[in-house]
């Protein structure tokens, strides 16, 4: 299956090649140009010869199916495709910015970068895991942070497509992907799960962290299936100053049962924004390995328990979601605290996986003086977070389940909005007064959240309220706005 080396100044259907920017084992990358586009893009070629490995020209074809079908800019924009039988390549959007893999020799990390790259990443998951792909090649190498900020992943030959033939699947059966950084699922020959890629970060995480693989580099599959029952050795162990919020959370990505990990990257992006509301178990204060005995009987279960495919992605997000309950503590925001609750508490009941944030605006001043103390010589931030808390204890929720958050800003409606958007919430629920002249005069806060918010958005309404025609009200009742 030889084919003639590109070069420098050849054409191949109308992209003019330039510079050769790199040449690995699997592919190399040219620079192009094509006169239609105004942007940097580059060409993919495999580096594919007679007698090669058929799982390099089977990942090729992979990313050839999937890479044109994402969207959004934590992936490369897909421009064209080549033909197998004549050229085979890709050519895609060049993304300005630089790999994460000169990180690892920089390695133990600052604690805030860690969790800064961290979020980024795995929204960047979150992004795809939406789009049915799930990548299973998540390594420092195959993430670049753009000039903007946001992380881009790269290289989908060994990813899965939920809705595509899985052609590696269908071929092979020995475990694919880079060994420091398979998860113990698809080493049992699983590459349906999205919580495989979260495993992934985690080896990413810990090497950030700690300066040293948690798993090693294992060369065997007997080497390889050891991180089925064997947990590694905790951060604080090696480095002292690891928070226990941050080995919380990668202890957790580590789980060999994806059931263990967070359920979505969409929530491990939250703890990781959050870090002084991720829950703390014994993950997160463990010093030393787990015992012979349950290292044991962890092997045990995993031998005697199939390996089973997960439930479609959609599925798995849909019943793991973020939902922000916006609480009135005194800003006339929404409708009565306790209705709210009781709408809140209706959601949770049938969701029981999701994240609720609580989440209350301070307002401040746009011009004049901001008050730190309420009359009583009480700090006012700390008494609302407080106060979000009691609010939250009728629920009854399990620890680390809700957590806490006040915004302060002269802008109530765009702070909710923002908080939507950075923490990637799927659900706000809120409440809003109808009647005020102010508000019929500005508009209020709810219906900028319906109009703006990236989430599903719940109004509820006590009865004497109405989002529209006070005709209309109910007891307790509300009203839902998809967007997006």
């Amino acid at each position: 299956m030889a084919r003639e080396p590109l070069a420098t100044g050849a054409t191949v259907d109308g992209f003019l090649i330039g510079e050769k920017l790199h040449s690995g084992g699997m592919a190399a990358l040219w620079e192009v140009t094509r006169s239609d586009i105004d942007y940097p893009i580059v060409l993919k070629a495999p580096q594919i010869q007679d007698g090669d490995d058929a799982t390099a020209i089977v990942s090729f074809e992979m990313e050839q199916m999937i890479l044109p079908q994402l969207t959004g800019v934590h992936a490369p924009r897909c421009v064209a495709v080549g033909d197998l039988a004549r050229q085979p390549y890709i050519v895609m959007e060049y993304v300005p910015g630089h790999s994460l893999l000169p990180l690892l020799d920089k390695a133990p990390l600052p604690i805030a970068d860690i969790a800064d790259l961290g979020a980024k990443c795995a929204i960047a998951l979150d992004a795809i895991h939406r789009q049915h792909v799930i990548h299973l090649d998540i390594k420092p190498s195959n993430v670049l942070i753009r000039d903007s900020g946001e992380a881009v992943l790269i290289d989908f030959g060994l990813s899965h497509h939920e809705l595509m033939p899985d052609l590696l699947a269908e071929e092979f059966r020995l475990p694919i992907g880079t060994g420091p950084y398979i998860s113990p699922e698809q080493v049992r020959g699983v590459r349906s799960d999205p919580r495989s890629d979260l495993f992934s970060l985690g080896v990413m995480l810990y090497h950030f962290a700690t300066g040293q693989r948690p798993f090693g580099y294992p060369r065997t599959k007997s080497a390889l299936r050891a991180r089925l029952w064997r947990d590694p050795v905790p951060p604080r162990a090696i480095r002292a100053d690891t928070p226990e919020w941050l080995q919380e959370i990668i202890l957790r990505c580590l789980e060999s049962d994806p059931g263990l990990r967070h359920p979505t990257a969409a929530q491990l992006a939250f703890d990781l924004q959050n870090p002084g509301e991720a829950p703390i178990t014994a993950r997160g204060r463990k010093t030393q390995r787990d015992s012979l005995a349950t290292m044991l009987r962890r092997r045990w279960r995993l031998h005697s328990t199939p390996a089973r495919a997960a439930l479609p992605i959609a599925e798995q997000i849909e019943a793991a979601p973020i939902v922000m309950a916006a609480v009135d503590l005194g800003d006339d925001l929404t409708t009565p605290s306790d209705v709210l609750r009781e709408t809140v508490a209706r959601i949770l009941r049938a969701l029981p996986g999701a994240r609720l944030a609580c989440v209350n605006v301070l307002r401040l001043n746009r011009i004049g003086a901001n008050y730190v103390l309420d009359e009583q010589g009480r700090n006012i931030h700390v008494q609302r977070l407080v106060e979000l808390r009691e609010w939250a204890r009728p629920l009854g929720l399990p620890e680390g389940q809700a957590t806490f958050h006040v915004l302060e800003s002269p802008d109530t409606a765009g702070a909710l909005i923002d908080y939507a958007r950075v923490n990637r919430v799927d659900h706000a629920i809120l409440g809003a007064r109808a009647r005020s002249p102010l508000l019929r005069l500005v508009g209020s806060v709810a219906s900028r959240v319906i109009a703006e918010a990236p989430c599903t958005v719940t109004l509820v309404r006590a009865p004497d309220l109405s989002v529209a025609d006070p005709a209309t009200a109910a007891d307790g009742a509300s009203d839902s706005w998809k967007n997006g």
